[in-house]
């Protein structure tokens, strides 16, 4: 019996010299197969790295949203929680007037009825001004209250609002709502040893035009 790749031959050269042959023979069916097979491994290769490739891009996107929402929120809170400066210095005395008398002819403030204004630049703009309050109170005053000590430190702060909003989360005592007028935004809150605090979002534009309408001069 022939191998059936001989056989094939035989038939071949049977029929090219006329001769009628009948052969229930077909051809294996295996080639098919194994071209059939090495299509779906490649293709099962490549819908695996196809896989991968969508895997890693979600994870690298899912990492970069993460830091980007992480990065702003820890810059969110630094900008919640900002001081800039002082905005005032407010203290009881027996004689205000003479207190201010007192400190204009030996330390050279330019007082008026309400204390003195400093007049500087911003550390974080030169461009720009800021301005602090100085001024000393009657022993009787209410201002400081409900605190019983005699002085009162004014922070210059940003986003007061959401600042604010922190500061009722973490328990600290808000002793009013925030007041707003052209010159910034008020309000007053109590530290940990019992002492007042007020917190100003300034406009040191709109304040310097109220000193300049009042006549005031700054102490720089």
């Amino acid at each position: 019996m022939f191998s059936r790749p001989f056989a094939l031959l035989a038939v071949s050269r049977l029929r090219n010299h006329g001769t009628r042959v009948n052969v229930g023979y077909k051809l294996p069916s295996v080639v098919n197969v194994k071209v059939y097979t090495t299509e779906n491994k490649l293709s099962n290769i490549m819908k695996k790295a196809i896989l991968i490739i969508l895997a890693l891009a979600a994870s690298f996107g899912f990492g970069f949203a993460y830091k980007t929402i992480i990065t702003k929120q820890s810059n969110d809170q630094q900008k919640m929680k900002k001081v800039t400066g002082i905005g005032g210095i407010f203290f009881k005395c027996k004689d205000p007037n003479k207190m201010r008398d007192w400190y204009k002819t030996n330390l050279g403030l330019n007082t008026n009825q309400y204390g003195t204004v400093f007049e500087w630049h911003q550390g974080a703009d030169s461009t720009k001004k800021g301005f602090t309050q100085w001024s000393p109170f009657a022993e009787k005053t209410k201002y400081f209250e409900p605190s019983t000590k005699d002085f009162m430190i004014n922070y210059r702060v940003e986003n007061i609002e959401t600042l604010v909003a922190e500061l009722k989360k973490n328990g600290v005592t808000i002793v009013d709502s925030i007041e707003t007028f052209d010159y910034g935004k008020f309000v007053h809150i109590i530290d940990v040893e019992g002492n007042k605090v007020e917190l100003w979002e300034p406009n040191d534009i709109e304040y310097e035009k109220l000193g300049k309408k009042l006549g005031s001069k700054t102490t720089k």
